[in-house]
């Protein structure tokens, strides 16, 4: 039971922005966004989008660094992968 972040990599906004997600529950998500003082307009789905001048306070409050790619395989091994286009 861990929260991820992949680093500052997706421009959006004239920002850089992390993806936050949890490999066990949204419950556990929103609990660690509400404490990092993340607003709920930024969960998108199954995650939350950070600024990356948030990354460090993410991390130090025990959010996992790791790759994109892996923290895409965390997401979906958790079966909380929410698609914007499911599969037809």
């Amino acid at each position: 039971m861990a929260v991820y972040i992949d680093p500052p990599t997706w421009p959006g906004h004239g920002r850089m922005w992390s993806h936050l997600v949890s490999d066990s529950s949204f419950d556990e998500l929103h609990a660690f966004a509400a404490r990092l003082g993340a607003p709920p307009r930024a969960f998108e789905r199954d995650h939350y989008d950070l600024p990356a001048e948030r990354y460090a306070d993410a991390v130090a409050q025990g959010a996992i660094e790791v790759g994109s790619k892996e923290l895409l395989r965390r997401l979906t091994e958790a079966g909380l992968r929410r698609p914007k286009h499911p599969r037809r």
